[in-house]
């Protein structure tokens, strides 16, 4: 299996074993619910670095504003140092990127107008 279809494929596990919460917010974000804006969900991002091409999986994007959202669950409490040098590496490619816990889902209305003051 090339490099191209292992993304796809790891892409497309996400995306059919999406939590709970990314279930709620992407709900709010198909179809362009979200103020007309397309995002995507369990998008691959490439990212060329010297020799070898990496890619990262984000949980949602919105390409219009190059702008990223991440859903953190427990996991992420274990990853912290992986998601720091994550950020930084989407960030110099200047992608924006916003970062929910799964607890802030609880008031999706707030997350939304979060996400709108990124869209401007």
């Amino acid at each position: 299996m090339n490099k191209w279809e292992t993304i796809k494929k790891t892409a497309r596990e996400l995306r059919r074993n999406q939590t709970s919460e990314e279930k709620i917010l992407w709900n709010k974000l198909r179809n362009r619910q979200l103020d007309g804006k397309k995002f995507l969900r369990q998008h691959p991002i490439l990212v060329q670095d010297s020799a070898k091409p990496e890619f990262y999986v984000v949980d949602f994007y919105c390409a219009e504003y190059k702008l990223i959202i991440e859903i953190d669950g427990k996991v992420h409490d274990f990853q912290k140092e992986y998601d720091k040098d994550r950020a930084q590496v989407l960030k110099s490619l200047d992608y924006q990127i916003i970062r929910f816990n799964n607890e802030e889902l609880n008031d999706i209305e707030k997350v939304l107008n979060n996400i709108r003051e990124y869209l401007v």
